[in-house]
């Protein structure tokens, strides 16, 4: 297996550079890129932190500078200059439930973790919860005409995709188009669409009395969105949560979009 594999090309270097923190003075940091790429090698195998190769330098570093930067803001700059790019006319929504492995789910070294917590403990705040597939998280993400993110969100397993949606439509303007299956078709979405002059393309629940335009041409379209939790799920370390903190995954699953996004901006 080729050693470059996951490492960032010279293209996507460029983008990140800019925006990693500056250190005029102090001791000199271990090679930024070089550490980088050791972050993204675990994140694409889903490996350990622990098992990042000799040749990325200590996993120490690769891990405390993850967690250093996203407390500094850093994967979120990274995520909002790239997807500042998006395409607005159409814009589709949707959620994808990701099993939380065992680790992820111990929040303190040689707990038992067969069974799942009760609700309402910490772990609904780190985003996990119960749902038919044991204990999950869900990722919902709104990407545009081209299937490239927007906006990203986690929320524990079992929350209402329609409820989640409220505050990650703000891209959204006059003339454009959402894209939603029958999780999101609700009067208040509706009419908060309508209000801004966006069509919403929701497919209507069967039991639905108001019935509303509905284009099922147009409605094709969504797997768009299917197709980029594909995508994002060719990172093994988003595919499977290990990270016990909510905000540490979250910035895991952004660094993976970015990654995404850089690929499309360098065809």
């Amino acid at each position: 297996m080729s050693a470059r594999r996951y490492e960032l090309s010279d293209f996507e270097w460029s983008v990140i550079e800019p925006l990693l923190p500056n250190k005029p003075r102090g001791v000199a940091r271990v090679d930024d890129r070089r550490v980088l790429n050791g972050i993204y090698w675990r994140l694409r195998t889903g490996s350990p932190w622990a098992d990042i190769p000799e040749r990325y330098g200590p996993y120490t570093t690769c891990y405390n500078r993850f967690v250093r930067w996203r407390k500094a803001g850093v994967w979120d700059r990274l995520f909002e200059a790239v997807s500042k790019a998006y395409e607005g006319d159409v814009q589709m929504i949707d959620s994808s439930s990701i099993r939380v492995h065992q680790h992820g789910a111990n929040g303190k070294k040689g707990a038992r973790t067969r069974r799942l917590p009760p609700p309402g403990t910490s772990l609904e705040a780190d985003g996990m919860g119960r749902s038919r597939g044991g204990l999950t998280t869900k990722i919902h993400a709104l990407v545009d005409a081209r299937g490239l993110p927007i906006t990203l969100k986690l929320t524990p397993g079992q929350a209402h995709d329609g409820r989640s949606a409220v505050d990650m439509l703000a891209t959204l303007s006059e003339g454009d188009v959402l894209l939603a299956d029958r999780a999101y078709d609700s009067d208040a979405l509706r009419a908060d669409m309508a209000a801004r002059g966006v069509w919403a393309n929701v497919r209507p629940m069967p039991n639905r009395k108001q019935r509303f335009a509905f284009s099922p041409f147009l409605y094709r379209y969504r797997n768009l969105v299917e197709r980029f939790f594909n995508k994002l799920k060719h990172f093994r370390a988003i595919a499977t949560r290990y990270e016990k903190h909510a905000d540490n995954y979250l910035a895991l699953v952004k660094l993976a979009a970015s990654k995404i996004w850089m690929r499309f901006m360098s065809r």
